[in-house]
């Protein structure tokens, strides 16, 4: 098929929406997998849309993906050009608009804010990363371990990986709340410029805080790179940072034990103490990643890829979940295969998955060791995915389990990353103050 045939059909799709795949409302999150496999009738891309009149090529392809990862020339990410073709009340505009960010640039602005964004997460002791994981997880599990359920997702994977971030980036917890609250806000699409602006202000504050007193903390050895970071550009990465800890870390840590919980496969293992932890992330990594569809770049001509024209300017979707499970990636071993491309490809591949892989592993373990019969409350159909064309993520993982008893830890000291600690201890202590939004996330209301 020509090129020319093959843009052609992007018009066959659903005529209310362009001809185009919606990848947003209730029916795309409950059955992905039967979109993608639909989509592949067009090839390597397909026409989708990302938000009601947001037109967007898919790349559904795990060839095609790796050339678009691995050629920024062709694919830069620079959204301006895109932004003035769109709205202002546009809903996914503040998750994709333009900013100093590594994740959004190109060319020696990317290379010099990955530089001080690697450097300051190859300081990162890992022991010390392990404990700061141990000791909250452990903290958060004695505030349900003997109510015999909970929802894992708004009691202990939300909560969880902004705990540990906060101490890595020396951010209290007042201020860390507010964070994660428009991050939130800005991911879901509710109230998306207004959580914006929150999730912004909190986080120059932790810069404005730490350019005063500086510490042994990620935002600090941001402030103080050689590189010579502006503020505005330590704030855009850490607003990146934060994004990934509260989104793809808990999508990460609930998709797997999902799959712990209710796969036949690893059923035989858990029942014998054997947990086959990194099995199930390998899986979930490669099957339901926690970030679905990103990676999102901006051609500034039309371009041709597998044989499918792509107009200048509009956004190309890396699609992460629809990739990995390609039958033609599918053909590989799984088995220690680490080749998906849930952590990206190329100059924007993730730095931070060393992290993220400890993070997740040490809670999914911990977890499933101190609550051995643990079990789904709910079958598997009675679930619910969260809405949104970026994330995979369920709505609520409600278990049921022996109620135990797990006694506190003796408490270290606060040097290093360990300065944010309090935050676990206030979330418990919090009580009745129902003003605060993350504390009601962390009881599940």
């Amino acid at each position: 098929m020509s090129s020319e045939t093959r843009r052609d059909a992007f018009a066959t799709g659903c005529p209310a929406h362009g001809g185009r795949t919606p990848l947003y409302g209730p029916e795309f999150a409950a059955r992905p997998r039967q979109v993608y496999d639909a989509l592949r009738r067009y090839g390597a891309v397909a026409p989708v849309e990302l938000a009601p009149g947001v037109p967007a090529s898919l790349v559904i392809s795990y060839n095609a993906a790796l050339d678009v990862l691995r050629d920024p020339v062709t694919f830069p990410k620079d959204a301006r050009r895109w932004q003035r073709s769109v709205p202002s009340d546009c809903p996914v505009l503040p998750f994709m608009m333009y900013r100093p960010a590594v994740n959004l640039t190109d060319g020696a602005a990317h290379t010099r804010l990955r530089a001080a964004i690697a450097d300051g997460l190859s300081r990162i002791d890992p022991n010390t990363v392990r404990e700061s994981v141990e000791r909250n997880v452990d903290t958060l599990m004695r505030g349900f371990s003997e109510k015999g359920s909970v929802d894992l997702r708004a009691e202990y994977a939300l909560v969880l990986p902004m705990l540990v971030f906060n101490e890595i980036l020396g951010c209290p917890p007042e201020i860390g709340e507010r964070i994660v609250t428009g991050m939130r806000g800005v991911v879901e699409n509710v109230d998306a410029a207004d959580n914006n602006q929150l999730a912004v202000k909190a986080v120059a504050e932790l810069v404005a805080l730490k350019r005063a007193r500086p510490g042994q903390d990620l935002t600090s050895w941001l402030i103080e790179h050689p590189s010579g970071l502006t503020d505005q550009e330590v704030i855009e990465q850490i607003f990146l940072l934060v994004g990934l800890a509260t989104e793809t870390e808990q999508n990460l840590i609930v998709n797997a034990l999902l799959l712990l919980l209710s796969d036949d496969r690893f059923a035989g293992d858990l029942s014998g103490g054997n947990l086959p932890v990194e099995d199930a992330l390998e899986e979930v990594l490669w099957a339901d990643p926690p970030v679905a569809n990103w990676a999102i770049s901006y051609p500034t001509q039309d371009v041709a890829l597998h044989g499918v024209l792509l107009p200048a300017d509009q956004p190309v979707v890396i699609g992460f979940a629809a990739a990995n499970t390609d039958p033609a990636a599918m053909s590989m071993s799984r088995a220690g295969n680490r080749a998906h491309l849930a952590w990206g490809a190329g100059p924007h591949k993730c730095p931070a998955q060393s992290q993220a892989r400890t993070i997740a592993s040490i809670a999914i373990e911990r977890v499933l060791d101190a609550l051995p019969d643990l079990e789904l409350a709910v079958p598997t159909s009675g679930l619910e995915w969260r809405p949104g064309f970026a994330q995979r993520a369920l709505v609520s993982l409600p278990v049921r389990f022996a109620p135990v008893h797990i006694p506190p830890r003796p408490t270290p000291g606060t040097q290093g990353m360990g300065r944010a600690g309090g935050l676990a201890a206030a979330l418990l202590d919090a009580g009745p103050r129902r003003s605060n939004p993350l504390t009601r996330w962390w009881r599940g209301e």
